[in-house]
């Protein structure tokens, strides 16, 4: 595969669509504004900067973390600036193609189109916002957008990599407060199954989910099954896998952050990193069943004794439970004795 080429065609695409959605954004105040909704009369424009920090550790998520081929990791955010009558993607929703395929690969073409038809139908939406993808579990990404009372929302998507179907995002944030811009907005991000793809764990082969699932929160309980990735029997509650910081700042001439390539700042830890490397999410050990009992040794007439053994399935980590005996011996007495 030619990646310079996919991502020079990616982002002459994403140049292209945010020409239009400034050329859209001329004429969108004559659009009707839901009234069952808080209305925003903020008069002025905001400029925010938007700060995604991964907290994808394996510290915090020691199941099944993926250190090579590929290593955890996020892709690029992909999202917009909207009004009340728009969705990306919806919590027990259906995904969209353009979700879908964004989730399950990275591929981000078919929902821009989708954003774009979107703009064209019921001019809902303003502007792209875009970030570089960062190279592994923790470290940031950052970038500046744009929102005026009309559409005053934010929504984004960023995907785990690697991953069936599972991102992170935010749905629709109002960042208008009456007639006031929020200052700052601070959020714990949790990962997400777009419901188009069955894989249980970060590796799984491609498995599509038929019929279609809804969007739903992954969570320490559910999916339920002991191979999924996220499942901790012993946590109430995932720690949160990402972070996001939305800063309003001084107004500057540039409107929106257009795709640049990842470099190295994305990998240096900033912030609190430290700090959220110190969660450790106990894992206990998992063992296989038990095997058949092997034969009987003993004379006849006499009782003997037989083994079986189990294998680990995961070892535990974080002080998590150890692993139980793994041979077991038993009494019995010989089959067929002449």
């Amino acid at each position: 595969m030619d990646t310079t080429r996919n991502i020079l065609s990616f982002s002459e695409a994403l140049y292209s669509l945010i020409l239009m959605m400034l050329t859209l954004g001329q004429g969108v105040h004559s659009m009707p504004v839901p009234t069952d909704v808080p209305m925003c009369t903020a008069s002025e424009t905001a400029q925010y900067k938007l700060t995604f920090s991964g907290k994808w550790t394996q510290a915090a998520f020691p199941k099944q973390y993926p250190v090579y081929r590929p290593p955890a990791q996020w892709s690029n955010l992909i999202g917009v600036t909207h009004s009340t009558d728009f969705h990306i993607w919806q919590r027990n929703e259906f995904a969209s193609n353009g979700v879908r395929e964004f989730a399950e690969k990275g591929e981000a073409w078919t929902l821009m189109k989708e954003v774009e038809a979107a703009g064209e139908r019921i001019q809902s939406v303003y502007g792209i916002v875009s970030a570089p993808a960062v190279k592994r579990g923790t470290g940031q990404m950052k970038t500046e957008f744009e929102v005026f009372a009309r559409h005053s929302y934010l929504s984004f998507l960023v995907r785990l990599v690697p991953s069936p179907d599972w991102f992170v995002g935010v749905e629709s944030i109002d960042l208008c407060d009456g007639d006031q811009w929020k200052e700052n907005v601070s959020l714990d991000l949790f990962p997400y199954d777009a419901g188009t793809d069955s894989g249980f764990t970060f590796s799984s082969p491609n498995f599509e989910t038929l019929p279609q699932d809804q969007i739903t929160q992954i969570t320490s309980s559910y999916p339920s099954h002991p191979a999924n990735s996220f499942y901790y029997r012993r946590l109430k509650h995932l720690p949160p896998i990402a972070k996001v910081m939305l800063t309003k700042i001084k107004k500057t001439n540039q409107i929106i952050s257009l795709l640049v390539e990842p470099t190295e700042s994305n990998l240096l830890p900033t912030g609190n990193e430290i700090e959220d490397q110190l969660i450790n999410t106990p894992l206990d050990c998992e063992v296989s069943v038990w095997s058949p009992w092997g034969l009987c040794k003993s004379k006849c007439g006499d009782s003997g004794v037989r083994h079986r053994t189990r294998y680990v399935i995961m070892h535990p980590a974080n002080n998590g439970l150890a692993c139980p005996l793994l041979e077991e011996e038993g009494k019995c007495f010989p089959d067929h004795c002449l």
